[in-house]
């Protein structure tokens, strides 16, 4: 292994070369990617709306419900949703009475 300036070249290179074959990798996965959602959206599929449930599903189960409440209570403060989709203050976002 040749020392260039105190660098292990080949070990520089090994590292590079592997990123590079991940890089590929990756742009390939995202092609794939790309064509499920062409494919989807061929079928009559909403492709945003995928995007908005694949994110939703990545999410922690109680980061979740507390984004659903706030989206909620925005629209409301909005008036863009209808009274029955607020929770009323004193319970959490099941509609249980919230134990203090």
């Amino acid at each position: 292994m040749a020392d260039i300036g105190g660098v292990a070249a080949d070990h520089l290179r090994s590292y590079i070369e592997r990123i590079e074959r991940l890089e590929e990798e990756k742009k390939g996965i995202a092609d794939d990617i790309k064509e499920i959602f062409a494919e989807a959206k061929g079928t009559g599929f909403d492709v945003k709306a995928m995007r908005a449930v694949l994110r939703l599903r990545k999410m922690d189960k109680a980061d979740l419900q507390e984004q659903e409440y706030m989206i909620d209570l925005y629209k409301h403060a909005l008036g863009m949703a209808a009274e029955e989709n607020m929770p009323e203050e004193g319970t959490d976002s099941d509609g249980e009475a919230a134990a203090f």
